[in-house]
């Protein structure tokens, strides 16, 4: 039975774009990918809008091969870990397990990460690297990556950052040089809304200057590899899944033509909807004013069984969230991202107030 997903991700995916994975193969050492592959990097610095000291590229991966990379590539020797949620508890464990030092700023789920927080924890300890969860998928929680940044360009400008925006990037408004983050990534299963299997990593040559002096990198995440193969040869390192990069082709398309603005305001509809009905009925995890443009996750105060409400809705072709490890039943999850609009979220809304009897009568 196929369920229509409102879950941090995956999400839904376009029969449009799904077909764009029919095409026959290409060689990836011919002109025809180089055409290709260039492309999605013009389409991506132009989204982005991305002066010359940045870099996009793509890796065949889930977001998470972007962990080890910052950890093999950009950590020099011991990084702030940045933690109020699983996601982010996992990129500092994903730091440690390269082999480097770090140390953990760690903040109460459902709290968000301020820039006096980060400043403190930096002044007691010698770091080359920060490391924080823009919009962390546990708890729904939106960290201030641009007050953030903002700070560490004044007072700790040789500090690296590296931001995981595995969830939060295309559909939250992403501008890596006025944030002054050096590396930020994502998922393409998230807001980009096409299935699992590539990574959109943004790194700043001041990274990459730093990537040039780091030892260990390995050879699947070594930063170094990644970029210089695409300056030679405008191609990738290491085979990569052409069937996605055709549908990734195709979105950047979409994505231009509703304009970074117009994707980020349909967003932002969404989001506001979702949470201003779960006020309504519920309370929100989120400390206010650090809510999640993407995902908006709710405490479950009422008590109802959120797994009994995912077996209703599948019967009606739609899926939600529970909460994330500790905190299923205590939360649920809903995921505007991607391809859906306001008028999907409140179809969906409609459904959980019939089903758990939260209508007015």
């Amino acid at each position: 039975m196929r369920k229509r997903l409102l879950i941090p991700g995956p999400t839904e995916v376009s029969a449009e774009i799904l077909r764009e994975q029919e095409r026959f193969l290409i060689g990836h050492r011919t002109r025809e990918f180089t055409e290709l592959y260039a492309g999605i990097i013009e389409k991506l610095n132009r989204f982005f809008q991305l002066p010359n000291n940045y870099k996009a590229t793509v890796t065949t991966s889930s977001g998470t091969l972007w962990f080890d990379i910052v950890g093999r590539s950009i950590v020099k020797e011991k990084a702030l870990a940045c933690t109020n949620g699983a996601f982010s508890e996992r990129f500092g464990k994903a730091i440690q397990a390269c082999g480097r030092k770090v140390g953990f700023l760690e903040v109460e789920w459902g709290k968000a990460i301020k820039p006096d927080m980060v400043s403190k924890k930096l002044g007691s300890e010698e770091y080359d690297t920060l490391i924080l969860c823009h919009n962390e998928t546990s708890t729904g929680v939106r960290n201030p990556i641009y007050e953030i940044g903002k700070m560490m360009k004044k007072d700790y400008p040789d500090v690296i950052v590296a931001i995981d925006s595995i969830s939060g990037m295309v559909g939250d408004k992403i501008l890596p040089s006025e944030i002054g983050c050096d590396v930020i990534f994502a998922s393409t299963q998230k807001c980009f809304a096409l299935p699992p299997g590539l990574a959109v990593g943004i790194v700043s040559d001041r990274a990459l200057e730093r990537a040039k002096r780091v030892t260990s990198q390995g050879l699947y995440t070594s930063l170094v590899r990644i970029l210089d193969y695409y300056e030679r040869k405008h191609q990738t390192p290491f085979t990569p899944n052409i069937s996605l990069l055709y549908a990734l082709d195709k979105r950047m398309d979409l994505l231009l033509e509703e304009t970074p603005e117009g994707v980020y305001k349909r967003h932002k509809a969404m989001a506001e909807y979702t949470r201003k009905w779960a006020k309504k009925h519920f309370a929100l995890l989120p400390e206010p004013g650090y809510e999640s443009v993407t995902v908006t996750c709710i405490k479950n105060t009422l008590g109802k069984s959120v797994k009994e409400l995912n077996e209703r809705l599948a019967e009606r072709h739609f899926m939600i969230s529970n909460g994330y490890g500790r905190l299923a039943e205590q939360t649920f999850r809903i995921g505007h991202m991607g391809e859906w609009d306001l008028e999907g979220v409140k179809e969906i809304l409609w459904h959980i107030d019939e089903i758990w009897g939260l209508r007015e009568k």
